[in-house]
């Protein structure tokens, strides 16, 4: 069985937009979200500008208070991507109005690193004290990569298959192929698929800065050029892209 695959809705939390149409028009009108680093002292690092997310608030995303204090940020934004993008799709598992079996709604969301932020946090606990008895109940749960598929599937409920692709600077784009081919070959009827990150901070900068990975121009504005004959590496981004793909008979 092969089903035809479209894309239904979209989401977005982005240096340049933390929603689709935002995303979008900075996108074409050429706006840079590269900037210099504001949340921590940057000044011994060896780079200082990053792709930051503006504004964010996850209360505005179908998340509470309690709930996001006991998340990473890089589950934070998945949760609010696809909050977006369920939202656009129509898609409804659950209610009076719902209109796609919960279990034939599938959730394919991953992440190249995943907690970042919280092994950080929680590592240095055990390290001022060794017996651990800081470090907290939920670092784990927090930590793992597959959190943030989890935490959008709970909310959504996609009882469906629920994956977390972890291919590094590829990890979106894989997602995204699986997701089709789920839904092509009849595993699933729609499937909330993208991926997240929240590396940018300063383990990941001195990380990716000493592999030589990263760009060191002096200008944040002229920092990121893939294609050009004067690039010099890349730089961190915060982000979070999913598209709830849907599926229609051929």
């Amino acid at each position: 069985m092969n089903k035809r695959v479209v894309v239904t809705g979209l989401g977005a939390i982005t240096p340049i937009g933390n929603d689709v149409e935002t995303f979008w028009n900075n996108l074409i009108n050429g706006v840079c979200g590269i900037d210099f680093i504001t949340e921590y002292p940057t000044e011994e690092l060896p780079v200082k500008f990053g792709g930051k997310i503006k504004n964010f608030d996850p209360l505005q995303y179908g998340m509470d208070k309690p709930f996001a204090r006991k998340q990473d940020m890089f589950a934070q934004y998945a949760v609010a991507a696809a909050f977006q993008a369920m939202e656009d799709s129509g898609l409804k598992s659950t209610g009076d109005d719902a209109n796609i079996d919960p279990f034939r709604l599938g959730t394919y969301v991953g992440s190249g690193i995943g907690g970042f932020d919280t092994q950080v946090r929680e590592t240095k606990k055990i390290l001022e004290d060794p017996s651990g008895q800081w470090v907290s109940p939920l670092f784990i749960p927090t930590m793992i990569s597959n959190m943030a598929a989890g935490q959008i599937a709970i909310k959504h409920h996609a009882n469906g298959p629920c994956i977390d692709v972890v291919t590094a600077c590829a990890t979106s784009t894989n997602a995204i192929g699986e997701a089709y081919r789920a839904i092509k070959h009849g595993y699933a009827d729609a499937i909330i698929a993208g991926g997240c990150e929240n590396a940018t901070i300063p383990l990941g900068i001195a990380g990716f800065a000493n592999a030589k990975a990263l760009s060191r121009a002096e200008n944040p504005k002229y920092a990121s050029l893939p294609f050009n004959a004067n690039r010099g590496g890349f730089v961190m981004w915060r982000c979070r892209y999913p598209r709830c793909r849907g599926a229609r008979a051929r």
